[in-house]
């Protein structure tokens, strides 16, 4: 490797990092949030942190902690993590059309794992192709950023007061309700696929006999469920997905 491409691959780096920033400056307040809920389930500060330096996706790790406290099965935990992480799979399929020749085996793999939905969407919006070290640096930034959050969360929610800890508890779902709202407002088919999601979700919790399905197989049947039924009442055709 000559002077040229090390030059090229230090700026490749630090343009990584500098894009890489302000998502892991968001992902320190939820994974803030994951540390308190990590320890008021039961969880030891390490395993929480674990569990994060492991896992680098939101929903999977707070659905697979209900799992955790739930006692619930491999089987069950295998399956939501699929059905939940599924995209992430899509997604690194569609960001392999952009990345050059300097992509091998392991680059790919260790890609392929920090790949999340914000850290896609910036390497997406890119005119030109992207090499492994802009991808270093852009997954660098947001894995600390999401590490070091829980860390924080984990060690702090043993010590600071219940009634903050409880409301800080509860971000995790505006910001869920963050991602749902505006999708919903603007496009009518997302607002039905989500009030399918959510009635289907209200009667394991309400209706009898099935009110005792655990949570994990919850998350999979409503999402595979408002999946098929957006599939079915809003197919894409060739000409709409071209």
């Amino acid at each position: 490797m000559d002077n040229v491409d090390k030059i090229k691959n230090i700026k490749d780096i630090k343009k990584g990092l500098h894009d890489g920033i302000p998502i892991a400056l968001g992902y320190i307040s939820v994974s803030f949030t994951f540390g308190i809920m990590g320890v008021s389930s039961g969880l030891p500060w390490w395993q929480v942190l674990l569990i994060s330096m492991t896992n680098l996706t939101s929903a999977g790790q707070f659905a697979g902690l209900g799992i955790m406290v739930m006692s619930g099965g491999l089987v069950e935990m295998a399956l939501a993590q699929f059905v939940i992480n599924l995209r992430y799979a899509l997604m690194s399929i569609s960001l392999s059309q952009k990345t050059d020749a300097s992509f091998n085996l392991v680059s790919r793999l260790l890609t392929g794992f920090g790949i999340t939905d914000e850290i896609f969407a910036v390497a997406a919006s890119k005119n030109r192709t992207v090499g492994k070290y802009y991808m270093a640096g852009l997954i660098i930034m947001p894995y600390i950023g999401w590490a070091s959050g829980t860390a924080a969360g984990a060690l702090l929610g043993e010590v600071i007061p219940g009634i903050l800890s409880s409301a800080l508890g509860i971000a995790i779902y505006g910001m869920f309700m963050a991602i749902i709202i505006p999708q919903a407002r603007d496009n009518h088919k997302c607002l039905i696929v989500i009030i399918v999601a959510a009635v289907l979700s209200c009667s394991f919790k309400y209706i009898p006999l099935i009110n005792n399905i655990s949570s994990g197989f919850v998350i999979i049947i409503c999402a595979v469920s408002a999946s098929v039924a957006g599939a079915l009442l809003y197919p894409v055709d060739d000409g709409e997905e071209g």
